[in-house]
């Protein structure tokens, strides 16, 4: 008689439905997926619901290989002595080996009246908040944003597009990810879309009022409605659990993603943080960890040793309206270089890969083992040397 072997995942974003899909490259492995929300969230896509252009949900029956079994539901803790995790919902939940992949979530603000009156948008019952809130505002109502990655970018240019006086407060450079010159062509389109850029040292909020938004150099902005995308947290469901986490929260493991308490659970995404020295959080780091994380614990069924972390960015695209976008190219190391597309072709390259995504789950969830790209050589030089540089780094198995 085959034994079976029972995996949760607990998380299901980018890393928890690649993960969920490739564990069921064998046969005598049952994967639930436990997540609190029925659909897949495209975050990618969270501005375009802020601005009314896409609901950024896609059905897990798109995306989730059969066998997996979905379980709408929160886990409050991980008992890892017992292999079991608690749901919110009152039941429990045995397992052989845990996926962590809970992904990431809003800052929590600092800056007085943000908590209050400012509305935040990393998660979708965030953007589906603001979105009422934009379309009763007056069409001539100021809309602050405060944050210039690629997240208030991306919301300042879709909102200014819709014919809103947009205001970007960049408390500091703007897209500080970008290579100069995909700065000045981020630049340049919104200027042409109108919105008011304020960058340097000068331009962070202080204090966020009803109907205006305080800035470090003692200036005063008017503000309807002020959209806070200023760094991003993660859920504390690992620290909760008594499992060893970094500054951030983030759930400590080695190179082979497997938690530095426990081996019988590996992480994934934006709340793993391998050596301490955590990747960027974005959906191109996230599938590729889900991949690695589930290989990790196909190799250790298997009697084999667990592969390094061995990941490889190419790039990081900025929808700007939808008209236009910028496509900046980055190194393997994920450093930014000299080239990127930008205008219409650079819209089209983002929408590819927006649209690429969900078929990249799919494939994987219709043909476990598909995917590739966690194996693509290169950065993986510079990754070794941050990890043997870095102090009291993680163990490596």
């Amino acid at each position: 008689m085959i034994e079976n072997t029972e995996v949760v995942v607990v998380g299901g974003g980018y890393a928890g439905v690649m993960a969920a899909n490739r564990l069921t490259r064998r046969d005598d492995v049952t994967v639930t997926l436990i997540n609190p929300r029925p659909t897949f969230v495209h975050r990618v896509r969270l501005h375009q619901l802020v601005g009314g252009s896409d609901e950024a949900v896609v059905d897990y029956g798109e995306v989730l290989g059969e066998r997996v079994r979905l379980l709408v539901d929160a886990v409050a803790r991980i008992d890892a002595t017992e292999r079991g995790v608690t749901l919110a919902s009152g039941g429990t939940v045995g397992y052989d080996y845990l996926v962590y992949a809970v992904g990431s979530h809003s800052a929590a603000p600092s800056v007085p009246g943000v908590a209050e009156l400012a509305y935040l948008v990393a998660t979708l019952e965030e953007a589906r908040q603001l979105r009422p809130v934009l379309a009763d505002a007056p069409a001539a109502a100021a809309v602050t944003v405060v944050g210039a990655g690629p997240t208030g970018i991306e919301i300042a240019a879709e909102l200014a597009e819709g014919g809103r006086t947009v205001t970007l407060v960049c408390g500091g450079v703007l897209g500080p990810y970008l290579h100069p010159r995909g700065r000045r062509a981020v630049a340049g389109r919104l200027a042409r879309l109108g919105v008011t850029v304020l960058d340097g040292p000068g331009a962070s909020v202080t204090t966020v009022a009803p109907d205006a938004v305080h800035l470090a150099d003692a200036r005063e902005l008017p503000s309807a409605v002020t959209v806070w995308t200023v760094g991003f947290g993660v859920p504390d469901l690992a620290v909760r659990s008594g499992l060893s986490v970094d500054d951030l929260g983030r759930l400590r493991t080695d190179e082979t993603l497997t938690s530095v308490d426990d081996d019988r659970i590996v992480a994934a995404g934006d709340s793993a943080a391998p050596s301490d020295q955590p990747l960027r959080m974005s959906c191109q780091a996230a599938m590729p960890l889900g991949a690695r994380a589930a290989d990790t614990v196909l190799s250790r069924l298997a009697g084999e040793q667990p592969g390094a972390l061995r990941l490889s960015f190419a790039a990081q695209c900025l929808s700007l309206g939808r008209d236009a976008g910028v496509f900046q190219f980055a190194d393997r190391s994920d450093v930014a270089v000299p080239f990127h597309v930008g205008g219409r072709l650079g819209a089209r390259l983002k929408e590819s890969v927006c649209q690429g995504i969900p078929k990249l789950l799919a494939d994987e969830a219709r043909k476990p083992g598909t995917y590739r790209l966690h194996r693509v050589a290169g950065g993986a030089a510079r990754r070794r040397h941050l990890v043997r540089a870095a102090p009291g780094q993680a163990r490596s198995t």
